[in-house]
């Protein structure tokens, strides 16, 4: 049964991302793919990363309707594992096998799915791994710590024939679905600019001191392929993201990727020709924040077409009238669009409609979830079987990733710079010297 499952689940995902394991083309029909149920449709999946995120990934876990079962729970600290294990009993009714080590869990084969909700730093390196071991990913925002990663993300995708989505879940939003689509009809007249926003209240963030290293971490395993360093206070935790760019990419990483995401679909373009950045960090000058915690960025287009990000991580001024979101404006009208809800404007600004999906997916709290993420997950586990076609297929996600690391470079060497908007990469020496990173020696990507 085991390998006749595996088999079943190998081609249906030939057939969804379009490739023939055998050259030939695949003739499965719907309705022969109906007829097989029970385990040989079973999805067998992982999560790495026990943090913050982990709310969304219960429900469409848990749903009889999504024919998963969850094998492993990974997480480097041991509390972390424990707390995942007693939060899930409350949606299944067995008990997944608690891993310390990704590397054990991707050596399963019975293992199909991998969900990557480690940190920033280990999403493109866990993921190729997965896929090198025969698993689809699921891999969370951002999928990659730089440019290099997010290159080599999306060609081991094409190399091993996987189905790879990234946690952009708001492309599985019913309203912002249906009003892209609106815009992309002509509603707004011609689509020209868009804004795209976060803003929050963060307050301060401890120095870094050394310490011991806290009961139950791995932290080695944590470092995984950043290099190797003794360990300080408050870092293993959520504030490894502000902690230089070791680990994080910031704030345009860690919530940018969402609203940019966004405004790149509503606008229909791939690369930036020029990229320019003002930020830097504004609040608690004597706390432990090493990045910005302020930024304006501009990323100009073909067709005079142009995108902005405005993040505030630490002054929660409600300047667009929400705590994120979209605005996009056209020749002939404007759009808010956020996670809740929709607002479309004539081009007097007039209310011409107005819709509230009711979604309760989170916003700037923190502890993601919410029925956009249950949506998105699905999407995966549909696509694998045959049943969908992914809402953020890694190629084209990784193309609004590339704006957060473009953004972020733009801030570390202090200048903007042009862009080949065929290829992504940098008109700037400095520019590219970020392209990639400095590795543990062992950990380097490679296919």
């Amino acid at each position: 049964m085991g390998n006749n499952r595996r088999d079943f689940i190998k081609k249906t995902t030939a057939a969804a991302i379009g490739v023939s394991l055998t050259g030939g083309i695949n003739v499965m029909s719907a309705k022969s793919y109906n007829n097989i149920i029970g385990a040989n449709d079973r999805l067998n999946v992982a999560i790495a990363g026990l943090g913050r995120r982990l709310n969304a990934f219960k429900s469409p876990i848990g749903s009889k309707a999504s024919n998963v079962r969850l094998s492993y729970l990974c997480d480097v600290m041991e509390s972390q594992r424990l707390k995942a294990l007693k939060g899930f009993r409350e949606h299944i009714d067995y008990s997944p096998k608690l891993e310390n080590d990704i590397r054990k869990v991707l050596d399963d084969k019975n293992v199909d799915v991998l969900i990557n909700a480690t940190p920033d730093h280990w999403h493109t390196p866990g993921s190729i791994m997965a896929m090198k071991a025969g698993k689809h990913v699921y891999v969370e925002k951002p999928c990659s710590h730089n440019m290099h990663e997010n290159e080599q993300l999306v060609l081991a995708a094409k190399h091993f024939s996987k189905v790879v989505q990234m946690g952009n879940q708001q492309r599985s939003s019913g309203h912002t679905i249906e009003i892209i689509k609106e815009i992309h009809n002509g509603v707004i007249g011609k689509p020209y600019k868009a804004v795209a926003f976060y803003n929050n209240g963060r307050g301060k963030v401890p120095v870094q001191n050394s310490a011991a290293i806290p009961e139950g971490l791995d932290w080695d395993l944590w470092q995984g392929p950043a290099p190797r360093r003794n360990y300080t206070s408050e870092t293993w935790n959520y504030n490894w993201h502000w902690y230089g760019w070791d680990y994080g990419t910031a704030e345009a990483g860690n919530n940018g990727t969402h609203e940019l995401d966004v405004a790149r679909w509503a606008l229909q373009v791939d690369f930036p020709q020029h990229v320019y950045v003002e930020a830097e960090k504004r609040h608690f000058l004597d706390d432990g924040w090493e990045m910005y915690d302020d930024m304006e960025a501009t990323f100009k287009f073909a067709d005079n077409k142009v995108i902005k990000w405005d993040g505030k991580s630490r002054n929660s001024y409600s300047t667009y009238g929400g705590g994120r979101g979209t605005v996009i404006y056209g020749t002939e009208g404007s759009v808010f669009v956020d996670r809740g809800k929709y607002i479309l404007y004539d081009r007097r600004g007039k209310v011409v409609k107005e819709y509230n999906s009711a979604s309760k997916e989170a916003g700037n709290a923190l502890g993601g979830g919410g029925d956009t993420s249950t949506q998105h997950v699905q999407n995966l586990f549909d696509t694998i079987r045959g049943k969908a076609k992914l809402t953020a297929p890694i190629d084209d996600a990784s193309k609004s990733m590339a704006m957060v690391h473009y953004a972020n470079i733009a801030f570390r060497i202090k200048n903007g710079f042009d862009v080949d908007d065929k290829t992504g990469k940098m008109y700037n020496r400095e520019a590219m010297k970020l392209w990639s990173r400095t590795y543990e020696p062992g950990w380097e990507i490679k296919l």
